[in-house]
């Protein structure tokens, strides 16, 4: 039952993810996802990289919440998000946008459909008229244009 709770947690965490994108992020906290899109920071870090914090810490509350009571539900909870967290560190922050290069030559469809609806959603440096706010799962006419197998670079 955990497992599943686990699971579920991080399958519900892409929609929120979607939610939290678009309304918030490009919302009324649009001023700390701004440099991500505009690129005015140089530095190493981003004011968008906030948005760990602000997620963590609910994420760390519910987690020592959760173990106060024998590791009930909300634990189990919290370790789905935590999940989430690490995957959408590694694919956002380290696979497509390269802050660690590695798998920068990929040829797996998954990734590069995931790689290029993101850049379509960077194309856009303004709060309004955005697309692909999505994370794991991003729009099929991007994965289909990675696993038709009679692409010009399939041999």
């Amino acid at each position: 039952m955990n497992f599943l709770v686990v699971v579920i947690t991080f399958l519900i965490m892409e929609g929120m993810t979607w939610l939290i994108h678009k309304y918030i992020m490009h919302g009324f906290l649009w001023i700390l996802h701004r440099d991500h899109h505009d690129h005015s920071n140089h530095g190493p870090a981003e004011k968008n990289d906030y948005f760990f914090l602000i997620f963590a810490l609910p994420t760390i509350a519910l987690m020592y919440y959760g173990t106060v009571n024998d590791f009930n539900i909300y634990f189990y909870i919290a370790l789905g998000i935590a999940i989430y967290g690490m995957a959408y560190f590694f694919v956002h922050d380290i696979f497509i946008h390269q802050r660690i290069k590695f798998l920068r030559n990929t040829k797996n469809p998954y990734l590069l459909a995931i790689r290029r609806a993101h850049k379509q959603h960077h194309k856009h440096t303004g709060k309004e008229s955005g697309e692909c706010f999505g994370f794991l799962w991003v729009p099929i006419k991007y994965f289909k244009m990675y696993f038709n197998k009679n692409r010009p670079d399939h041999a």
